[in-house]
């Protein structure tokens, strides 16, 4: 069965192994939050820094990589690069396996982020090569939901793993065995004119790039930063205020990363019906719900503010990528969208120290200051966003 992409066709196999991807993209450090306490007992001398450092880790080590990759998908050798870097993420899931000491787990935790890093860029990159116009933003929106979905998921799989054994609970990272496998269908069922060769020289044209991706890279690190109090800060909140029952956080979270995915279906629907206005729209959801997490204590508004932070998150996502793919010099789609991917794993690792310094002015113990903090943060990008609309101009 053949599709259409706008471009030429491609067969389902081959789009089902470039959605394999986007199951690479979620799992990184995925592992270890469910079993960090095992990993203490298992590991008596490790210190909580190494713990923290092994749940971390990979995200440090992803960025670098993600740049790089990008930077060598202008070459001819995309699908060379592509299996080098799941290769090397399968072997760093094996490797767990046979982990006797915190230093083979750190170590392992380097190989992964560095497979990891090589492959994202492609999850998003090769929808931009293969598809155009509408066909693109739905592709992009699907790639979406799926990376959001494996997110949920694969968390669940691995608490239930972690339940038989610590050990079992790094099995999930063994999905990307199946993304390996699928990987060399993906150019055997694609006809498609191969994207052209940029015109000047390399350094001259990713200077470019950079700069016409620039917009795009601070939306997705605002957006990526400005929800995370959702699944860092909110479990702190509902234990502080006694808000339900033990396992309501973790509900709630749940909640947030599937209604992250669910916009991604429809993103073709409401990019039509709303245009360059749902960015708009998005944040200002966002800054609502945001917001409302610092004062309300009632179950029902909070369940309603998760659905409504994350479906408008889910929102911008994909309208990023796409508004990247179409913003970007010829040519240069994947090293693109590898800038602005490259901003999720940032604001990650920014969130914390950023949090801590921050929260030094607010009174001590206050669980609430994140979401404030954050949701006078999503207003200034409204308001930034209004001075900018040529940001959203294609």
């Amino acid at each position: 069965m053949k599709l259409n992409t706008g471009l030429g066709s491609i067969t389902l196999l081959s789009l089902v192994a470039i959605y394999s991807l986007s199951v690479v993209t979620s799992l990184p450090g995925l592992a270890i939050s469910p079993i960090l306490g095992d990993l203490q007992h298992a590991f008596k001398d490790a210190s909580d820094m190494k713990l923290q450092l092994l749940e971390s880790l990979p995200s440090f080590i992803i960025i670098p990589f993600i740049l790089l990759s990008g930077k060598l998908s202008v070459s001819h050798h995309k699908y060379e690069i592509l299996i080098a870097g799941l290769g090397l993420f399968v072997i760093s899931s094996l490797l767990y396996f046979t982990a006797k000491s915190m230093n083979m787990l750190l170590t392992y935790s380097v190989l992964l982020g560095i497979g990891a890093g090589i492959v994202i860029p492609f999850s998003t990159g090769l929808i931009a090569d293969f598809f155009k116009g509408d066909q693109r933003i739905r592709q992009l929106g699907i790639v979406s939901a799926v990376s959001n979905l494996s997110l949920v998921l694969a968390t669940l799989l691995a608490g239930f793993l972690a339940g038989i054994s610590w050990r079992y609970a790094f099995g999930v990272y063994c999905i990307s065995i199946v993304s390996l496998i699928l990987s060399f269908f993906i150019r055997k069922g694609i006809d498609v004119p191969p994207p052209p060769k940029p015109q000047e020289p390399t350094a001259k044209m990713q200077r470019k790039t950079f700069r016409e991706t620039m917009p795009m890279m601070i939306l997705y690190l605002a957006a990526t930063f400005i929800v995370l109090p959702v699944p860092f800060n909110l479990s702190l909140l509902i234990s502080k205020y006694g808000i339900g029952s033990s396992d309501y956080s973790g509900t709630l979270i749940s909640l947030f990363f599937l209604s992250v995915m669910l916009p991604g279906l429809f993103i073709k629907q409401i990019s039509d019906k709303w245009g360059d206005k749902i960015f708009f729209f998005s944040f200002a959801a966002i800054t609502l719900s945001i917001a409302v997490f610092s004062f309300s204590r009632h179950i029902t508004v909070l369940t309603l503010i998760t659905l409504i932070a994350g479906g408008a998150y889910g929102i911008l996502q994909p309208l990023i990528y796409d508004k990247t793919s179409v913003k970007a010099s010829h040519g240069e789609g994947t090293f693109a969208l590898s800038l602005v991917m490259s901003m999720n794993y940032l604001a990650i690792i920014l969130y914390p120290f950023v949090m801590k310094i921050i929260g030094t002015v607010f009174p001590s113990g206050s669980v609430i200051y994140p979401f404030i903090v954050n949701a006078f943060l999503s207003a200034g990008m409204i308001v930034l966003l209004y001075k900018k609309q040529k940001w959203l101009a294609e």
